[in-house]
């Protein structure tokens, strides 16, 4: 499979909704306003590639931030930064470990290879012509990819405006610590995101940025 079939979409580095995005947010929000003039001219960008941000969010599955980055820098230098199936596929399961990765997380990153290399998922428009929960369901099939890996993709590969990732722990850390809403409490969770629709994608960003020294990316 050659990288350019593993381009899904054409790349779309910054989504053209962003601006009315925190117009609407900076008026229903006040906490979420101050937030947003912290990091002006700062956005949401995609790497335009389906695989590399699958990829990714299993490296950072329920790691920090910074150890996520450490990890993925390995691995990539261990690819020679070519971040696709077969690679994946003809390395050694030592060579994988070497990097960081759990041996659950090898196993996981050997399944989304097989999957992308086996599958006829490369036609242009295959993800977008699929609404959010479809891609859920969709992606969940493969190993090691659940919600909270399916939600990553929807938010930095097809840039899907109003995600809420309530399975982050990183959101709701960032909840609680700017409105005092328990992170264990999903359900003021999601009744506090009602007034960040249909952004949440973008509330969510925001709320990431406020915790972490450079912006996520997957």
């Amino acid at each position: 499979m050659t990288p350019d079939k593993l381009s899904f979409s054409a790349p779309q580095h910054r989504p053209e909704y962003w601006s009315d995005a925190t117009i609407h947010l900076i008026e229903q929000d006040e906490i979420l306003a101050r937030i947003i003039g912290q990091y002006s001219g700062e956005m949401l960008q995609s790497r335009g590639h389906a695989f590399h941000t699958l990829a990714r969010s299993i490296v950072g599955q329920q790691i920090s931030v910074k150890a996520a980055d450490t990890v993925w820098a390995r691995f990539s230098a261990m690819l020679q930064h070519q971040i696709h199936p077969l690679p994946i596929l003809d390395a050694a399961e030592e060579e994988l470990r070497a990097c960081g990765l759990s041996r659950a997380k090898v196993l996981y990153m050997k399944a989304l290879a097989e999957h992308f290399h086996t599958q006829d998922i490369h036609a242009e428009g295959y993800w977008h012509a699929k609404t959010d929960d479809e891609i859920v369901r969709e992606l969940s099939t493969i190993k090691g990819i659940g919600v909270w890996s399916a939600e990553m993709f929807l938010i930095f590969h097809l840039m899907r405006p109003d995600v809420f990732p309530l399975g982050d722990i990183g959101l709701l850390n960032a909840i609680e610590k700017h409105y005092g809403v328990p992170a264990k409490d999903k359900k003021a969770m999601r009744a506090l995101s009602e007034r960040w629709r249909p952004y949440r994608t973008v509330a969510t960003w925001y709320f990431w940025r406020s915790l972490d020294p450079v912006p996520v990316e997957y």
